[in-house]
């Protein structure tokens, strides 16, 4: 088929932002003291826009790159030319398949179109009679990359970014000849790695580098003169002076490797169960067209691609995926719901932290490094100051010698840090955080202590994960500047942070924290002063179910092991142990004061706690142990401390128990006004607790389920947003 074959496709698409293939003849430089090995045709991928709107391949821009490779291809027949590269904008080679698009494919059939017209472009691209270049520019994701791996050679600049085959993260495949030529070409091991582990490892990418040095790339070049040494680079080659090698690539019939790739399937099969529990779809059919490929001709590993991308783009998993990656992280986070005017903030120049603990120094080293502004940490006495400067200097000496920071950087982010013994210290600070000990009367203490010094226009912020802010805010002169400022551990790691608006904060106060929370490159959700926010709330919830059922007598691995078919990050008793059951109680605690019995207090767990013990789980090197049946246990010790009821669940009635909750819990939310709607607890889930993206966050799951509809009689979400449109 050509590509105009595709062209009813193609029309269903009429808003589609096209990338234009711009061709360009140049005649390659003489090399190796031969003259020009001829004239070379330079496809450049370009949609006309800024850096700031990526390339993206849709139908449109598919056949119309089609089109002009049958071109290409006649003219090479003719002799016209020796060669064709492709190359992108600046900082984008492709950013993969444009995904609105892809998501809107309702129809199967469509999907499938899809598929084999990306197939049909790029098997031209492979087979023009003449050898093809890539060179990787910059960004090249999914069908990015898999441009440049149909192509006979490929260049990768150092500056390159975000080189990955993020599919299976994505909910589908690569499916445009990635899971064919990628184990071939760098083994298989390397392969599982790029397609499995990377995109299951929160979406992790390569660089340049990283590429060349896994032989994705036949020759890496510096940015300044990219293209230029790569059209060098190509005449070489056309020419025969340049001979490039591929130590990584392997031989698929070879009987060593097929040992090799049916030990990396495996490894692969593994990493995705301990990842995902098997709940989405896509990681296991892209390891099952990889186990399959190894014997197959690359047509017939084409029609299987086509064949499985069709089935999961019709997947609930898929489009809540791009729902939670397209229009939630990519766009609902850059636009915050109900933030106030930019133009309302006001600068700062110095912050101050109350507090020299763990999570006091974690702040001070976010705001000195991010904002590059000075730093102030108090405590009560220096021997606290002094270990939480030190902390923020052996910090910055890890990132040193990791090579993320420059000697020069690393200097000047220590001297930003400084401590005191006195608050005396904030008086010329715009911005002040506590992070002291979750004790309201603590905190309100605190911030009449720095009231007392700080400028009227100094805004006050608490990191509280649970308490009032508007209690916090009662006794200050000024109760307009104080802010909610709720950061998740580890601060550096978690994008999200929590900006709690109490009834009297004001515009300027809340525009501030927005424009802080930009410049310390987190993610921003307004929300309501309402115990607990949003993230703690239904994980609470969650754990407080769990827990419940296994009071009432529910063996501890049925209770754990309930949820796996959501998929989450980790079992709730690993979440308690890891969160410290000390804190968790706590914050149940204060849940259960604030909503009565919906947050259970666990006795069995207030047990645990007087008695020291930090795990429900026997526990080795901070892993749950297995036992003789392989599965994780409770040390007789510990069991003798607890007590049971008669009415134990099975895990399919706690898994509902706890959907039904959940449904519950996020309904009562949005009634109270907590968050502008039900994208904002799903953005809070997947950023502030790592909840997966096939889950869209929480609220397209419970729709899947039923339980939003058993609860509250209706969904959350409309038809269409994170699942297939009604038919019209």
């Amino acid at each position: 088929m050509s590509a105009a074959d595709f062209r009813k496709l193609a029309d269903l698409f009429p808003d589609e932002i096209v990338t234009h293939s711009y061709v360009q003849d140049i005649e390659l430089p003489a090399a190796g003291g031969k003259p020009s090995p001829g004239t070379f045709a330079l496809i450049t991928l370009d949609n006309g826009l800024d850096h700031s709107k990526p390339t993206t391949l849709g139908p449109n821009t598919l056949v119309e790159l089609g089109t002009v490779l049958e071109g290409l291809k006649d003219r090479a027949t003719r002799g016209e030319i020796v060669g064709v590269g492709v190359t992108g904008k600046p900082y984008y080679l492709v950013a993969g398949a444009d995904l609105s698009a892809v998501k809107s494919l309702n129809d199967r059939d469509h999907g499938l179109w899809m598929a084999q017209l990306g197939h049909d472009v790029y098997a031209t691209l492979a087979n023009l009679g003449v050898p093809s270049f890539a060179f990787i520019n910059g960004v090249a994701l999914g069908g990015g990359l898999e441009i440049a791996l149909q192509s006979t050679y490929r260049t990768v600049s150092t500056g390159a970014g975000a080189l990955a085959l993020p599919e299976a993260f994505l909910g589908l495949v690569p499916g445009w000849g990635g899971v064919y030529i990628l184990p071939r070409l760098i083994g298989p091991e390397n392969a599982v790695k790029v397609m499995i582990e990377n995109p299951l490892s929160n979406n992790r990418t390569l660089t340049g580098p990283q590429a060349f040095g896994l032989g994705i790339a036949d020759a890496m070049f510096e940015p300044a003169d990219f293209v230029e040494q790569s059209l060098a680079w190509a005449a070489g080659v056309i020419s025969g002076e340049v001979a490039p090698k591929r130590p990584n690539a392997v031989e698929p019939s070879d009987p060593e490797v097929a040992g090799r790739w049916a030990a990396a399937v495996a490894a692969g099969r593994a990493f995705v169960e301990a990842k995902t529990s098997n709940a989405s779809p896509a990681p296991a059919e892209v390891l099952d067209i990889m186990e399959a490929n190894r014997t197959m001709s690359q047509a017939e590993s084409a029609a299987l691609e086509c064949e499985t991308l069709a089935g999961l783009m019709q997947t609930d998993e898929f489009r809540s995926t791009v729902y939670a990656f397209l229009d939630l992280v990519q766009k609902r986070s850059k636009r915050p719901a109900g933030a106030p005017d930019r133009k309302l903030a006001r600068p700062v120049t110095k912050v101050g932290v109350v507090g020299a603990g763990l999570m006091a120094s974690q702040l001070a080293l976010l705001f000195a490094r991010q904002l590059k502004v000075p730093v102030v940490m108090t405590d009560i006495d220096q021997a606290r100051v002094d270990k939480g400067v030190a902390y923020v200097h052996a910090e910055v000496d890890k990132m040193l010698a990791k090579r993320r920071l420059s000697a020069d950087a690393a200097n000047r982010t220590k001297a930003l840090v400084t401590g005191s013994v006195s608050k005396a210290a904030f008086a010329d600070a715009d911005f002040v955080i506590e992070a002291v000990f979750e004790e309201l009367n603590v905190k309100k203490q605190v911030f009449a202590e720095v009231e007392a010094i700080v400028s009227p226009e100094c805004i006050l912020a608490t990191n509280t994960s649970s308490l009032s802010v508007t209690a916090m805010a009662e006794d200050l002169e000024h109760p307009e500047r104080l802010v909610g400022f709720h950061f998740f551990n580890p601060v550096a790691v978690m994008p999200l942070l929590e900006i709690v608006r109490a009834p009297r904060t004001d515009d300027a106060v809340l525009a501030t924290a927005f424009e802080l929370a930009r410049g310390l490159k987190k993610t921003a959700v307004l929300v309501k002063d309402a115990a607990a926010f949003v993230v703690n709330r239904i994980l609470l919830r969650l754990m407080g179910e769990v827990t419940a059922a296994f009071d009432e007598g529910t063996p501890a691995d049925v209770a754990d092991n309930a949820l796996r078919t959501m998929g989450l990050p980790m079992t709730p008793f690993t979440l308690g142990a890891m969160v410290g059951l000390p804190v968790a109680q706590h914050v149940q605690e204060s849940l259960h004061a604030a909503f009565g019995d919906r947050f259970g207090v666990s006795q069995n767990l207030q047990k645990l706690i007087d008695n020291g013990v930090k795990s429900i789980w026997s526990v080795q090197n901070g892993v749950p142990e297995k036992g003789p049946d392989g599965k994780p246990f409770i040390p007789a010790e510990t069991m003798a401390l607890l007590s049971f009821g008669t009415s134990p669940s099975t895990g399919e009635e706690v898994l509902r128990r706890t959907q039904d909750a959940l449904a519950e819990e996020i309904g009562l939310m949005l009634e109270e006004g907590v968050v502008a709607g039900p994208e904002d607890i799903d953005l809070c889930m997947i950023l502030g607790a790592g909840w997966p993206m096939f889950l869209g966050g929480i609220t397209p799951y419970l729709d899947r389920v039923g339980a939003s509809e058993r609860v509250n009689g209706r969904k959350f979400l409309a038809p269409g947003v994170a699942s297939a449109a009604v038919p019209a």
